[in-house]
């Protein structure tokens, strides 16, 4: 068989662990949030994704790589239709910004303006920041090697994926401020807990096994593939859970955002860590990931429903910052970082997301409202917005 069919299909094999991989965030999403918006959780995973494949077809693919589509089939099909196939797998990582950001803004945000966002986001401030870092735009990597040595290393997103995805949510979920009935007058708290665990597990365990596509298949070839970042994954996830369940107290829905946390961390460094580096990155994160949530719930008061900007912004972070670490040979890497190139560019990464989120959301807000009245957030997105429960229940 020819390299390049070969090439076609494992990158094909890994868009679909990917795609799959949104099933796992809406489940996640549906087990979280309570029963009058778990329609609305699936809802927008699945419109989210279609929007943004056409906002990362048409615009957000040829600003970070500067390939189009329009052509004929004769030609788009050369080589296998590698280059098609490779779109597809890298608008699965585009359209997670959206649903990282949908975790966030969960319960209160209007359906349609969130729609026009997802497209902006996709379209134009993801891309871009993606062109820097993998489309070796601006000469950014090229004057990051010549100052320091070595590019900003991030093989499978830790930063260009989630850190984005989970700063982007932070500006959104402060431009929506905090559902109602959430913190009283007087700054007490009132507990929203998950509506289905079951169903938050599932997402999880869906997300988990789909982020071994996300990683290994990041190679993009065949002949680049390493069974160091499929273990790595693993060591990084173990490592997470067991810091959730320990820091979490045995929390069920801590413990079954540990391995995710442990898996945003180790996406930047997984083809250079040893394993047991992997291992201590992943226990960090779980950790991290825990107090974090619970500062920003309880003491800060931002209603991040999922806890996407600690698990996803701070992890990706940290991950970013991990690589830079962990991938040092003098602590059983393989070499070919600068702490650096990592620490300016994961910054730079959360000023792009960070800042776009506030334009797009903050525009969106003054044009056209980002946000349900009081009535329909108290009636839940499920019947405001769709006209539906999930379990509907008809008198006889």
């Amino acid at each position: 068989m020819h390299d390049s069919a070969l090439n076609t299909l494992f990158i094909l094999i890994g868009a679909i662990l990917v795609l799959a991989m949104h099933a796992g965030f809406a489940f996640l999403e549906l087990g979280t949030v309570r029963r009058k918006n778990q329609v609305n959780a699936l809802v927008k995973i699945l419109t989210d994704l279609a929007i943004s494949t056409l906002a990362y077809f048409f615009i957000g693919f040829y600003i970070a790589y500067h390939v189009d589509f329009f052509q004929s089939a004769a030609v788009l099909s050369v080589n296998h239709g590698y280059e098609l196939v490779k779109f597809f797998f890298l608008l699965t990582f585009a359209a997670a910004i959206p649903a990282i950001v949908s975790g966030g803004i969960a319960e209160r945000a209007k359906f349609y303006p969130q729609l026009i966002a997802t497209f902006l986001l996709v379209a134009f401030v993801y891309s871009f920041y993606e062109g820097l870092v993998w489309g070796g735009n601006f000469g950014f990597q090229a004057w990051l090697t010549h100052t320091f040595g070595a590019p900003f290393h991030d093989f499978a997103g830790s930063v260009v994926v989630h850190a984005v995805g989970g700063w982007i949510a932070l500006a959104a979920v402060l431009m929506l401020g905090p559902r109602h009935g959430r913190y009283g007058p007087t700054g007490e708290m009132f507990a929203h807990p998950p509506s289905n665990i079951p169903f938050l597990a599932l997402g999880a365990w869906i997300l988990i096994v789909g982020w071994f596509g996300f990683n290994v298949m990041s190679a993009q070839r065949i002949g680049d593939i390493s069974g160091l970042v499929a273990v790595n994954s693993l060591m990084a996830l173990v490592g997470g859970t067991l810091a959730a369940l320990w820091v979490g107290r045995n929390d069920p829905g801590f413990v079954h955002n540990g391995p995710l946390a442990g898996l945003v961390a180790v996406c930047a460094g997984s083809n250079l860590m040893n394993p047991l580096g992997a291992l201590v990155t992943g226990a960090v994160a779980g950790g991290l990931f825990v107090w974090m949530f619970t500062l920003t719930q309880n003491r800060w008061k931002i209603d991040d429903v999922l806890g996407v900007w600690p698990l996803h912004g701070l992890c990706g972070v940290w991950g970013g910052i991990a690589a830079g670490i962990f991938g040092q040979k003098a602590l059983g890497g393989i070499g070919g970082v600068s702490i650096w190139s990592q620490l300016i560019g994961t910054g730079l990464g959360v000023l792009i997301a960070f800042g776009g989120g506030l334009l797009v959301y903050g525009m969106l807000r003054a044009v056209v409202g980002i946000r349900l009245d009081e009535e329909q957030e108290y009636m839940g997105a499920d019947l405001s917005i769709h006209k539906i429960s999930a379990t509907p229940k008809y008198d006889q």
